[in-house]
């Protein structure tokens, strides 16, 4: 056939031509050159033979590695991890302040007892995403020699170990539930479950944010969940506990990871930085642990920030001045000046020291906060009964002098004035403006006496019942007493049924002073009864004090009640006769009679009383 090869002893492909095509060696190094270049060329001594000499090796451009040293040198380093990732907890020995469940964890392992399914629940940055991890490596590990079995603490050298911290470990499967919400990706889980692991001892699901499935994919997983096969585990975490169903809840075993002590915190940065080659002050640190609050990431991302902002010519020394400056904190000194005016009632002293702290840079909010934090110490260090917890010598012997100074109702009145005030200008449109009211307020408040102890000294004072009278000569002119009116102490005992003692009080007694526990009075001759325990009961009843009763002189004494009754009565009848009409009826009537409205009249003048109404 005429497209047939010629030469039929080799396969149909091998011809005469590849003799003259270029070798793999030529076509590499030609490649080589034309991206990095002509390589030298290789010195050649002339052979004294005739025949031609070899091709040479093309030894500089064979292999891009030994060709191109000084380049693999000039590659860029990698790049920088920020603190939070770099210093992630790889065993459980490295994860702090949550021995609790660690050591339920341990035991479990020990014992083998392990649940098949975890839910780690805390604020942000305690560990829940790390511990799940480190629950996969404890349950995969296998050992440097390869014949482990599930641990507390893994070894970080056999190959499921550093898969998984490496994060491509085909049997263990993390899922984000806030991009994997629905049914459909739950689906998927339930069909996988049903194969055994590839090459680990157990298939582990590791679901982040769990609370944002939707209901749905919940309850499709329920029936995997509370049956899962042998070698599949569960680790669920989330922040929001409180939106899991109860079907979940009650199908996991549930650990609540602790915020972290802010010792532990200032222990652990100190530890990276003294690893990162960076020198911070103890007081700096102080600052980013407080500010983390109890978050172990949100406190490295904070000094992640601190270490780039400390200056260069410092050596890039984190100092607390620098802190504060970069978190727009108030410096201590100047809280504690500006705490000392409040309690002193300088108002002027006070508004300009939240004016320089303004300026620095400081927030009215956080200038509230630290105001705050100082009442909070004060009052921790009463109860406590010891000297003050502080970084510093001087603000430990401040705060110590401040708790024995205030009362334990001033420093909550000034906590609750406070709390208002930080309220206020967290929603205000002008900060600074609302800052400096809330501080007035403080200000004028702080110096007032407790209410309660103010209630307690009255009660004590009613009790004792009012001190006898001194008199001129032992002690001069006494403490004002407090004089009532007797009319309205008449009113009191008619309200509280003593009619006997009212109707003594109206008609008998004729007062001289009436104060409180104490009446000085006469009475006309006439009378001769005894009345004082009928009024010291009635008094003592509407009043609560014993009373002392005296008899005094008659020419100080003002009439009765029922006298000035009749002495008004009697002047209005004067009054009235004095007035023309009146006149002109006596003169038109001389026998004419005048009779009150009401009044009773002799029977043998009138058989029936006159009446306006009759």
């Amino acid at each position: 056939m005429g497209d047939s090869p010629e030469n039929t002893d080799g396969l149909p492909w091998e011809t005469d031509v590849e003799d003259d095509a270029p070798s793999a060696a030529e076509l590499e190094a030609a490649g080589q050159n034309s991206m990095f270049g002509d390589a030298p060329e290789p010195q050649v001594t002339p052979a004294p033979s005739p025949e031609p000499a070899p091709m040479p090796a093309p030894t500089p451009v064979e292999s891009p590695a030994a060709a191109t040293p000084a380049q693999d040198s000039a590659e860029p380093a990698q790049p920088y991890r920020v603190l939070a990732r770099k210093y992630r907890p790889q065993t459980f020995a490295e994860l702090i302040g949550q021995d609790a469940m660690v050591r339920t964890l341990a035991n479990a392992i020990a014992r083998d007892r392990l649940a098949h399914a975890f839910l780690m629940t805390g604020v942000r940055g305690v560990g829940k995403t790390s511990t799940a991890r480190l629950i996969a490596k404890a349950l995969n590990c296998i050992g440097p020699d390869g014949e482990g079995g599930p641990t507390i603490s893994p070894c970080g050298v056999c190959e499921p170990c550093t898969a998984i911290a490496e994060g491509r470990h085909i049997d263990v499967i993390e899922m984000d539930a806030a991009s994997h919400t629905g049914v459909d990706d739950v689906r998927e889980i339930i069909e996988a479950v049903r194969y055994a692991a590839v090459s680990a001892r157990y298939k582990i699901y590791i679901i982040d944010e769990v609370h944002m499935l939707s209901r749905n994919a919940f309850n499709a997983l329920l029936k995997t969940l509370e049956e899962p096969p042998a070698h599949v585990k569960f680790l669920f975490a989330t922040t929001e506990v409180e939106k899991l169903p109860v079907t979940v809840l009650s199908r996991t075993q549930r650990f609540d990871l602790r915020r972290i002590p802010v010792e532990l915190l200032e222990a652990h940065f100190a530890e990276i930085c003294r690893k990162e080659g960076v020198e911070a002050e103890e007081e700096a640190l102080h600052i980013v642990a407080n500010a983390a609050e109890g978050s172990v990431r949100d406190g490295l991302s904070i000094l992640d920030q601190a270490i780039a902002h400390a200056d260069m010519d410092t050596g890039g020394k984190v100092t607390a001045e620098r802190v504060r400056d970069m978190l727009g904190l108030a410096d201590r000194g100047a809280q504690r000046r500006l705490f000392a005016h409040i309690l002193d009632g300088d108002a002027k002293a006070a508004l300009a020291a939240v004016d320089d702290q303004y300026a620095l840079g400081v927030e009215p909010l956080a200038l509230m906060r630290s105001l705050m934090d100082l009442t909070h110490r004060i009052a921790l260090t009463q109860v406590s009964g010891g000297e003050a917890e502080a970084t510093t010598a001087e603000e430990r012997e401040q705060l110590t002098e401040w708790a024995k100074r205030l009362d334990v109702g001033q420093v909550h009145r000034l906590w609750q004035l406070l709390l208002k005030g930080h309220e206020e200008v967290r929603h205000a449109p002008d900060p600074l403006v609302s800052a400096r009211m809330a501080l007035l307020r403080v200000l004028h408040a702080a110096g007032m006496p407790d209410p309660g102890k103010l209630a307690k000294q009255l009660e004590e004072l009613a009790a004792r019942g009012p001190a006898p009278a001194a008199s001129a000569g032992e002690g001069g002119a006494g403490a004002p007493t407090a004089t009532l009116d007797w009319e309205e102490l008449i009113e009191k005992v008619s309200a509280a049924g003593k009619l006997q003692a009212e109707s003594i009080m109206r008609l008998q007694i004729r007062p001289i002073s009436v104060e409180m526990g104490k009446l000085v009075y006469t009475r006309d001759a006439k009378y001769g009864d005894a009345i004082e325990p009928v009024l010291k009961d009635a008094l003592y009843a509407v009043t609560e004090t014993r009373w002392q009763l005296e008899t005094g002189d008659p020419a100080l004494a003002t009439p009765s009640l029922e006298e000035q009754r009749q002495a008004k009565a009697e002047a209005a009848k004067a009054a009235m006769k004095e007035h023309p009409m009146v006149k002109a009826v006596e003169a038109a009537f001389p026998d004419a009679e005048m009779i009150e409205d009401g009044a009773d009249v002799p029977p043998m003048r009138r058989e029936v009383p006159w009446n306006r109404r009759a």
